[in-house]
């Protein structure tokens, strides 16, 4: 009898949420409003500076300055200034043109090569993956004198050929290790399938993988495009007005003067509207992209 009582208060600590009082609905309905919450406050976090920057560039000079409220005159006179001391359409076309050649040629080279990692794989395969993932941590400084050196030999300064190249190596590596895992994805079968019925390695490429894997392709092309358009340290160093994209078109509003804060932001903002509006519109593809095999 006595032991019967001892072990009551035990199996009472055991009880189930609902003899307690707490609805399993409330529950769930408490921590997914958390979650939003939370989800919502790291957004805004985030967007914030974004946001700031795009509130000083309708202000003027003094105001950008001295008056950090939300509330204030919208002027277009920084936007004006801007668009007055350099061509904004000249530097877009650059980046445009470098982005997206870049990125064409990117996937040029990380396809077959992907292709062979992934199905065709040796001993030094993973060797060699990690060796091309080790090259993005050498700082780009190390390497800038040799590759100055080398495109002013070759008449490679300044121009969009140039930088296509160096942007193109600069995002082979993320670019064939994105592809490679999507590549493994892809069950061998339907290969083996294709080589069964006559197809080449040249068809099964072509009719095969390539529209099995379309959207890990698409997001892939899509991050090679927002690094190459965001990239600063390349061309800063090696274009100064013929092919500079729009990077260097707003760290020419760093002068020895100081700072002109309402003009920055009206310039960062021309130079980012393009690369937002385009991720707004492929948001899509690159969540079903980077989502590519996760459930089988």
């Amino acid at each position: 009898m006595t032991t019967a009582k001892t072990k009551f208060p035990a199996t009472a600590e055991r009880m189930p949420p609902q003899a307690a009082g707490v609805s399993p609905l409330r529950s769930a309905f408490a921590r997914r409003l958390g979650l939003t919450a939370l989800g919502w406050a790291i957004a805004c976090l985030i967007f914030f500076p974004i946001f700031w920057m795009v509130l000083t560039g309708f202000k003027t000079e003094s105001a950008a300055i001295a008056d950090p409220s939300l509330i204030f005159s919208p002027t277009l006179e920084s936007y004006i200034a801007v668009q007055e001391r350099a061509g904004y359409f000249k530097f877009a076309m650059n980046s445009v043109v470098v982005a997206f050649g870049s990125t064409l040629a990117a996937l040029l080279i990380a396809i077959p090569s992907a292709y062979s990692m992934a199905f065709l794989p040796t001993r030094r395969t993973k060797g060699t993956l990690l060796w091309m993932l080790s090259t993005k941590m050498l700082p780009p400084v190390g390497v800038l004198v040799p590759i100055y050196l080398l495109f002013r030999d070759v008449g490679l300064l300044d121009t969009r050929t140039g930088l296509t190249i160096v942007y193109t190596l600069m995002n082979l590596p993320i670019v064939v290790w994105m592809l490679y895992t999507f590549f493994k994805d892809l069950p061998k079968d339907i290969l083996e399938a294709g080589r069964m019925d006559g197809a080449s390695t040249l068809q099964e490429v072509c009719f095969l993988l390539l529209p099995l894997t379309l959207p890990g392709i698409a997001s892939t092309g899509l991050l090679s495009v927002i690094l190459s358009w965001n990239e600063a340290f390349w061309s800063l160093n090696l274009t100064s007005s013929k092919a500079a994209p729009l990077t260097a078109y707003i760290a020419s509003f760093s002068s020895p003067e100081g700072l002109f804060w309402a003009k920055l932001s009206a310039a960062s903002t021309m130079a980012i509207a393009p690369i937002l509006v385009f991720g707004w519109l492929t948001q899509k593809q690159m969540v079903r992209g980077l989502t590519f095999g996760a459930v089988k």
